[in-house]
């Protein structure tokens, strides 16, 4: 059981089909910060300065994503990009919330952070 941001952040995502309970998906939102649970979908919209900043940003995750084979929509505009984690193999492929999304959540917010800092 992940207990801690740094949990998070050591984890690796894997082929998961079991969703997380809704108590459980409240309890690793708090090692989250910033995200919200919004229509079955862990979300967070990051903010920059300029498009390129935004799109630096959206590489590293995708790369980031590539690595953990689990990828977000984004909704990417000039300055901002909206990020929604999901699974769809859970629930007997019907989708849900599992680990695999608060551990990328929880690694695109510290993409985030590197970016803000050498901004």
């Amino acid at each position: 059981m992940i207990a801690s941001t740094a949990g998070l952040l050591q984890a690796h995502s894997i082929n998961s089909t079991e969703a997380v309970s809704p108590g459980e998906a409240k309890r690793l939102l708090a090692f989250v910060p910033g995200w919200a649970l919004e229509n079955g979908k862990l979300c967070r919209n990051f903010g920059f300065k300029n498009y390129h900043h935004t799109m630096a940003f959206v590489n590293a995750l995708a790369f980031q994503s590539h690595n953990e084979d689990h990828h977000p929509e984004l909704t990417v505009t000039y300055k901002n990009c909206l990020v929604r984690y999901d699974t769809h193999s859970v629930n007997d492929g019907q989708g849900g919330l599992s680990e695999n999304d608060f551990i990328c959540a929880a690694k695109a917010s510290l993409l985030y952070a590197s970016a803000a800092a050498s901004a």
